[in-house]
């Protein structure tokens, strides 16, 4: 990943650049906010870390004016709970006190990437896709990998990518559900100067970016038809057209993808360019739901079990034969992502040796794991009686959505997909419930609202 460091941060930057870098970030530091949206015009970054005293607001502003999104932690020396409150209220999305903690800036670095998230694989089935994976890794071609959302899809396009011949070369991963439509083509392609108000230079892109290596368009389902257009020219012709320019660029990229829903019924609704899913899909990579992995279910746990202790200084876990039986026992709607979840909050719960199957709970404290079928479907019955008589539809219609944002820990992407609407259509929703003084549930770090 790449971190851009604005500011002195009072003298600790060696320090914060160091640690940085331990954990493969590429660095790069600038004194000032104008310096920064320069740099951020010319390279980009994933992240910035921003001097507290510096006007993080004007600089979050001086970005999107040009359609630059880039999360921002703010970094200030020593405890300034005043300082964090108000580079909160400016747009940052963390505080961190310098001199820096290593484990600190590690959380953050992997909030942002998922590069230290290794492919545990133990079930045959998925033993199989990593086979198929393994074979077409050293090609050109173009990737699509499909799975219900958490599974692991961009995990599995950046273990392609360290596989490939382009591995020495950028991976840059664009989550298309995540940005705003309008600002989703300069993002991609980059704009040059004049091409709308507030573009007061030229900036790249991510296809440009990733020159010589390989561009991730993760939920591609998100995209909107006119960009499509202009996406399948890219693939075609091997060049792009920045937002207000006149001449082609050419790139040299490897296209991978991902979907949580099924493009063929996308095509077949007039929501997706059957050419565009030809030249995307020339080698598919399906991972099963976590459900249809036992054999993985039983080593993530562990591998979830041991991060989350060491991350919260606990002396080492492991799962007992009980709790292994209730992991079997669950669903996982949510995937990796509800396991992961669901091994963390076990770790905080427990504080014996092993991690029993009391300790595996829901957000809300309840039990996870298979329940009577009869029993359920009665309990259901009887909640959708008292709940849903005398009341309109779109009150019911909100409840269901903002119950299933909670459920799914503010995740839109997911709450989208469980809900059977695109991710435009739930931000619209939000939007006009949150004008309305309803409370919605914040997204994950990292994830637009």
């Amino acid at each position: 990943m790449r971190l851009l460091i604005v500011g002195t941060l009072g003298g600790q930057i060696s320090a914060a650049t160091k640690i940085a870098m331990e954990h493969g970030a590429k660095v790069a530091h600038v004194d000032t906010i104008e310096q920064a949206t320069i740099a951020l015009r010319a390279r980009g970054a994933d992240l910035l870390m921003v001097d507290a005293r510096l006007d993080i607001e004007a600089l979050i502003a001086a970005n999107e004016a040009e359609r630059i999104i880039v999360p921002v932690v703010a970094a200030g020396v020593g405890i300034d709970p005043m300082a964090a409150a108000r580079a909160i209220r400016q747009g940052a999305r963390e505080y961190i006190s310098l001199p820096p903690d290593p484990e600190l800036i590690a959380a953050v670095l992997a909030a942002v990437c998922d590069d230290e998230r290794p492919l545990i694989v133990a079930d045959p089935a998925m033993k199989q896709v990593l086979a198929l994976a393994d074979q077409i890794a050293g090609s050109d071609a173009s990737i699509m990998i499909t799975g219900e959302s958490g599974v692991g899809k961009e995990v599995l396009a950046r273990y392609v990518h360290k596989k490939s011949k382009r591995k020495d070369k950028p991976f840059i991963a664009v989550n298309c559900a995540a940005i705003p439509e309008h600002l989703l083509e300069s993002e991609l392609f980059g704009h040059e100067k004049g091409a709308f108000t507030g573009a007061i230079a030229r900036r790249i892109g991510k296809f440009e970016e990733a020159d010589g290596g390989t561009l991730l368009l993760d939920e591609i389902s998100e995209m909107d038809l006119r960009l499509q257009s202009k996406l399948l020219r890219a693939l075609q012709e091997r060049v792009i057209d920045r937002v207000g320019g006149s001449k082609p660029v050419p790139v040299n990229i490897r296209i991978l993808a991902t979907s949580n829903r099924d493009l063929t019924q996308s095509v077949r609704a007039g929501e997706f360019r059957e050419d565009l899913l030809y030249r995307l899909n020339v080698v598919n990579l399906r991972i099963p739901p976590l459900r249809e992995r036992k054999d993985d279910l039983a080593a993530l746990s562990a591998f979830f079990i041991d991060k989350y202790a060491r991350a919260n200084g606990r002396p080492a876990r492991r799962l007992s034969e009980a709790g292994l039986q209730q992991v079997l026992a669950h669903n996982w709607p949510g995937n990796v992502r509800e396991l992961e979840n669901a091994m963390h909050r076990a770790i905080l719960l427990t504080n014996s040796e092993a991690v029993g199957a009391e300790a595996i709970r829901a957000p809300d404290g309840a039990p996870v794991g298979k329940r009577d079928a009869t029993g359920e479907a009665i309990e259901a019955a009887q909640v959708a009686a008292r709940n849903l008589v005398g009341r309109t539809v779109a009150e019911v219609e909100q409840d269901l959505i903002l119950e299933t944002l909670t459920h799914c820990l503010g995740n839109r992407t997911h709450a989208a997909h469980i809900l059977g609407i695109s991710i435009r259509t739930l931000r619209n929703k939000l939007k006009l419930y949150g004008d309305e003084g309803v409370r919605i549930p914040p997204p994950p770090t990292g994830q637009a609202a």
